[in-house]
């Protein structure tokens, strides 16, 4: 099954950015934040990528549709906060539950790469919780490298 990219028009974006936040404060939670914390923490981070409440061009978000025109998730691309231009980082995506496991993650990976590419970019990064092995192993196996690790003991 093939996919393609639809920016999401402006008119989508306030819908898309309140689903975003959700599931970025269900990961944070997740991961160990409080709720109140992960609240803040999931709000904050998007208010600061999108100011103007839109997408501009340095953060471009995409339903992700498939063969039949259907929208099986989304993707957030855009540069890394570096300063260098060349380096572009995928901020989120999201293949609906009931769609995974049919390669549509990996062909949205490619597109995404694709895009940052004609973009001017040379390198995409992206960050993973610990939690998503299957994500994590998604990634791996497209070429992405581990840079950082961050870990925690509860005591």
């Amino acid at each position: 099954m093939t996919v393609h990219l639809v920016p999401i028009s402006v008119e989508q974006f306030p819908a898309w950015l309140e689903r975003s936040r959700k599931e970025y404060e269900s990961d944070l939670i997740e991961s160990g934040e409080s709720p109140e914390d992960a609240r803040r923490h999931a709000a904050e981070s998007l208010a600061g990528e999108f100011p103007a409440h839109a997408p501009t061009a340095d953060n471009a978000v995409f339903d992700v549709v498939d063969d039949a025109g259907a929208v099986v998730g989304y993707l957030w691309v855009g540069r890394d906060t570096s300063g260098d231009s060349r380096s572009w980082w995928i901020w989120d995506i999201v293949i609906d539950p009931e769609q995974r496991g049919k390669g549509l993650g990996r062909a949205t990976m490619r597109l995404a790469e694709e895009y940052a590419r004609s973009q001017g970019a040379s390198t995409m990064g992206l960050s993973v919780f610990g939690f998503n092995h299957t994500a994590r192993g998604l990634y791996e196996s497209l070429g992405y490298e581990t840079v950082t690790v961050k870990m925690r003991k509860t005591i």
